[in-house]
Formats: C-alpha cells, sequence, structure tokens
C-alpha cells in the first residue's frame, strides 16, 4: 500500500526517510569513486573510460549527504566504488564519519572492497569504528583470479583479509557465481570461508554495463547452485536480516552461514530499506531503474542543506517497488547500460 502524501510529510518531520510504500529507508551506500585496480570480467570492461575529477563528489561533500541521510533516520552507512580504498585521502572521510557513530546516531559503517588495499588499511579502519567489511573473492585459484580480474593479485588479497581478521574487523566474502567459471569451486569457497569465520555470500551476475562478452554465458541460477549444495550439506533457513537482499542458510556441517542474492532468479524488494548515491552526486532510488535524483547541484548551490533535505525527500517519494532486471537473451546489450562500479558495488 502506498503511503500518502501526508504520511509522507510526517515521515519528514519526524527526521525518517518513507518511500511510497511504507518501507523505511535506513541504509544508504555510497560510491566514492568508480575507479578500481581490478578488471573483473562481469563488471567492466579492460579499457574502461573513468569520470574526471571535477565530475566527482569531493570528500567534504560525499560527507555532507552521508551526514544528511544520518539526520534523517539512516543507521547503516556502507562505502562503496568501484574500488574504495584507492580514492586518495580516502581515510579522512571514514575518521569524519566515524563522529556519527560516537554519538549514537548511526549504527554501522561498513566498506565493500575487493582487499587489494587492505593490508595497508585494516588497522585504520578498525580505529575509525569499521567493525566489519565485505572482500569480494570469486576463486581461490591464483590463475583464476587473474583471469576473472584481469589486473588482481590473489596473494595481496589474501595480505589482506589476514591483515583485517589480524585487526579485528570482521569479514564476509562476496562472490559472483560464474557459469564455467567458478562453479565447480563453490563448495571449496564455502568450506575455505567457514573455516576462517567469515560468511560467504554468492551472488547471481547482473546486467549493469557493457561488458567485453556475453552475460547470458556467464549467467549461474543461485537456485541451481543450492540444489546442488543441499546434496552435500544441510542448509538450515535463517531469519537473519543485515539490512541488504542476502538470504542466508546455516551450513550445519561447518557452522557458517552461506547467502544468496538472487536479482534475476527471485526478486527481493519487498523489504527493501536501502538506496544508493553515486560518486558524482546521483541518488538512485533502486539499483536495478535509471531514475536518479542530483544531490551534487543542491549541495553546490548553498551552504545550508535546505535544498539537499528537499531533493533526498522527494527523490525516496519516488523509491519504486522493485526492479526489473532481465539478461537481454536476442540483444547484446545490458539491462542498464550504467556500470556497476558508477553506481556502487
Amino acid at each position: 500500500m502506498r503511503a500518502t502524501p501526508a504520511q509522507l510529510e510526517t515521515s519528514e518531520i519526524g527526521h525518517s526517510l518513507m518511500d511510497p510504500f511504507g518501507r523505511a529507508i535506513t541504509y544508504l551506500r555510497v560510491s566514492v569513486t568508480d575507479r578500481c585496480d581490478f578488471r573483473c570480467v562481469y563488471c567492466m570492461s579492460e579499457d574502461m573510460a573513468f569520470l574526471p575529477k571535477r565530475d566527482l563528489l569531493t570528500l567534504e561533500e560525499l560527507d555532507r549527504i552521508c551526514s544528511a541521510f544520518v539526520a534523517k533516520g539512516v543507521r547503516k552507512l556502507r562505502i562503496t566504488g568501484g574500488e574504495p580504498l584507492v580514492r586518495r585521502d580516502i581515510m579522512t572521510l571514514f575518521g569524519s564519519l566515524a563522529r556519527h557513530l560516537e554519538s549514537g546516531a548511526l549504527d554501522e559503517l561498513t566498506v565493500t572492497t575487493n582487499g587489494s588495499q587492505l593490508a595497508r588499511h585494516a588497522k585504520d579502519l578498525a580505529a575509525c569504528g569499521v567493525r566489519r567489511v565485505n572482500v569480494s573473492l570469486d576463486t581461490l585459484d591464483p590463475d583464476k583470479f587473474r583471469a576473472i580480474t584481469r589486473w588482481g593479485d590473489l596473494a595481496k588479497v589474501m595480505q589482506g583479509l589476514d591483515a583485517a581478521q589480524g585487526a579485528g574487523l570482521k569479514v564476509k566474502i562476496n562472490a559472483v557465481a560464474l557459469k564455467g567459471v567458478n562453479e565447480d569451486e563453490l563448495e571449496t569457497l564455502l568450506e575455505w570461508a567457514h573455516g576462517r569465520g567469515m560468511d560467504l555470500t554468492l551472488i547471481e551476475v547482473m546486467p549493469l554495463g557493457e561488458i567485453d562478452g556475453q552475460r547470458i554465458d556467464q549467467f549461474l541460477p543461485l537456485s541451481m547452485v543450492r540444489a546442488r549444495l543441499s546434496g552435500r550439506y544441510t542448509l538450515q533457513d535463517l531469519d537473519d536480516r543485515t539490512g541488504g537482499p542476502a538470504r542466508y542458510v546455516r551450513v550445519k556441517e561447518t557452522g557458517g552461514r552461506l547467502g544468496f542474492i538472487t536479482p534475476m532468479t527471485h526478486n527481493f524488494c519487498e523489504s527493501c530499506n536501502r538506496v544508493r548515491v553515486t560518486c558524482t552526486g546521483q541518488l538512485f532510488m533502486c539499483l536495478g531503474q535509471e531514475d536518479a535524483a542530483d544531490l551534487r547541484a543542491p549541495v553546490r548551490a548553498s551552504e545550508s542543506n535546505d535544498l539537499l533535505d528537499r531533493a533526498i525527500v522527494d527523490a525516496i517519494a519516488r523509491k519504486p517497488k522493485g526492479h526489473d532486471f532481465i539478461i537481454d537473451r536476442r540483444h547484446s546489450r545490458p539491462a542498464l547500460s550504467r556500470h556497476m562500479s558508477v553506481t556502487g558495488g
């Protein structure tokens, strides 16, 4: 049921964000750069053209936008990219946002990373109040890792994982399930992650951005993966929610937690509580829709937050009920032209 204009206005006054379907928006994912030191085959082409620096929000502007959302009831911030830890002076943003953790206005400040820079930044992240990180890792085979990421070094990522756990950070591994690429080692990934005390979440490939090749050739339905895993492990459904789209099971044999993110085979939008801000200040109310609101213009137009606050509230009032992802089998084109690295992982 859609919220009425009066209800939306009331939510604004109450410093909370409520979308037209009565979902409270408490989770913001913020991309701080579209750049990455990897070129993963399902994410981007090898010869990427990145945005000019002038188009990007400054770290101060990113802080201001994040803080505006926190003031309106967002309780969880996730910093993403591209690869967020390649952004120059990025730790100053984490250090500044930590004030919201200290005040109690924010419950959690987290980051999604490819792990390449974790060895350098893990201790600083922990010092800023980050308690857990998501690390994207699709294979434990060094040669296959290089083939998937094109530029990545698995040993460097493993050093980052050691540093993160050594700094007391809880680590969750995110792995994109790729047909004919890593589908034969998902059990190995699961047992390795759980053996190190890390959750594992499997993700279906999403049709975002032009890549070199066909996504239909990469797509592996997680319904098939779960059925296969069920033949080897006892999977116990959990009610756990982390503010994201994953549905979790406990693997009885390992004691660990396994998540499934299924944007293609199961629409998970009914409980969506999140929105995304890109590194250029575009607010996307849904990852799978093109509608966006420009937050960079109001930020740069006034030192007051009045215009920014109004732009946020107006945008949330347009948040759709769900996305429309589909892999186009007839044409070599993505569902959406923008890359995940621009929108934020």
